[in-house]
């Protein structure tokens, strides 16, 4: 049997609300800061939720080109961590490209479909159609930063971020590759903000994830990409290693459209097959960033799969989607990057908002400060409509 290949984390880069780069958003990350603010991009006076966490505009432009600012807020996002990835280490080269997403280009389709039921007939529908496709904000990246390498893109409901890192490290630990690149990214847009609204998912509120009184979800959006070496390739080649990709669990609970079984069966299963694959025992997992939407169910069902697996050890948990809400198909590589970011700096980012105990299950909540902590293990969820559950470990190696 071939020994599993090492699977080293050699650079990264992020766009959320946090902030644009690592570095602002550690920042932010350690003030627990509250980026979660009304809506501006579309009219929000017939829906229940007014708010969503919503990249700085003006941010955004200044960490792209001038040619660049034309294209959709999701390829400007992409664009934005392509570039830090690719100035963090100019050596990487993928040979393949694994790209998480749910929206797509979204609200340039739904420019596209109104121009089609309205009066007029604009001259840049052809541009809205061109940049709705999935794969475009992948292949602006790409072009912005010189990664030429087949795309791949997974759309998995809210599991898609972590489903791209995982089937990255997958193929880098199975021999079959040696350098990917992989990351998600969603951008807000009106007829996701409004299906989630009439679902009732959403909250007016503040969300308030793991919390007694939460009352549901807040969006948001973002882009974050990693790069993924086998080890001993990125030895050989110099490169700095940030951290290191050790398990990946994925299961599905087939129990409803949108709510998970209420039993935390599918998370439970995700989160153990990610410690088996890298063969870590709950004990040794120091903080779990956890996928937290604040509505009842998941919030729910995810509390009590943690309860399960880790019996009475009160390991530490929080949702850093309480800070910026939830970018969907980007959550799972953007908070993989703020799992990163804790193992770098020894820190517990914070679930804000948090005023009362969910007397459902005893975890340990990392409530509205952060806390320096000594992070090595990191366990961090995405479960998504259609009981689709991922989880990935990631880990601060000995020897870097």
């Amino acid at each position: 049997m071939l020994t599993p290949h090492r699977v080293a984390i050699t650079a990264a880069g992020v766009a959320s609300p946090l902030g644009i780069g690592l570095d602002a958003t550690l920042r932010a990350l350690r003030e627990g800061r509250d980026c979660v603010s009304l809506v501006t991009g579309f009219d929000t006076s017939r829906t229940r939720s007014k708010t969503a966490g919503q990249i700085d505009a003006a941010q955004l432009g200044e960490s792209v080109s001038r040619r660049d600012q034309r294209l959709h807020p999701a390829s400007r996002m992409m664009i934005a961590a392509a570039r830090e990835l690719s100035e963090a280490d100019p050596g990487f080269e993928p040979e393949l490209t694994v790209i998480g997403t749910t929206s797509g280009g979204m609200s340039f389709g739904e420019a596209y479909y109104r121009s089609l039921t309205g009066k007029s007939r604009p001259s840049n529908r052809a541009r809205w159609l061109a940049n709705y496709l999935p794969q475009k904000p992948l292949l602006d990246a790409q072009q912005a930063c010189g990664f030429f390498s087949p795309g791949q893109i997974i759309a998995n409901a809210c599991a898609s971020g972590t489903n791209s890192i995982g089937h990255a490290f997958s193929l880098i630990r199975a021999g079959k590759q040696r350098r990917v690149l992989c990351g998600g990214y969603d951008a807000i847009s009106e007829l996701v903000f409004v299906g989630f609204d009439s679902l009732q998912a959403s909250t007016a509120e503040k969300i308030r994830p793991f919390d007694k009184n939460r009352t549901g979800l807040v969006l948001g959006e973002g882009a974050a990409l990693l790069a993924l070496e086998e080890w001993e390739s990125a030895r050989q080649r110099g490169a700095g290693i940030l951290g290191e990709v050790t398990g990946y669990g994925i299961s599905t609970d087939n129990h409803h459209l949108t709510q998970p079984h209420p039993s935390g069966i599918g998370p439970l299963q995700a989160m153990q097959r990610a410690l088996d694959s890298a063969g870590r025992k709950p004990a040794e997992v120091d903080y779990i960033n956890a996928h937290g939407t604040a509505t009842a169910f998941n919030d729910s069902t995810e509390g009590t799969a943690i309860a399960q697996l880790f019996g009475d050890r009160a390991v530490p948990v929080s949702s850093t989607k309480s800070m910026m809400g939830h970018s969907l198909g980007a959550a799972g590589s953007i908070e993989a990057v703020f799992s990163l970011l804790a193992l770098r700096h020894q820190f517990l980012p914070p679930n804000i908002n948090y005023t009362e105990a969910d007397p459902q299950w005893a975890i340990d909540i990392v409530a509205n400060e952060s806390r320096p902590a000594r992070v090595k293990c990191v366990l961090s969820n995405s479960f998504g409509f259609g009981g689709t559950n991922a989880s990935i470990l990631l880990e601060l190696p000995d020897e870097i």
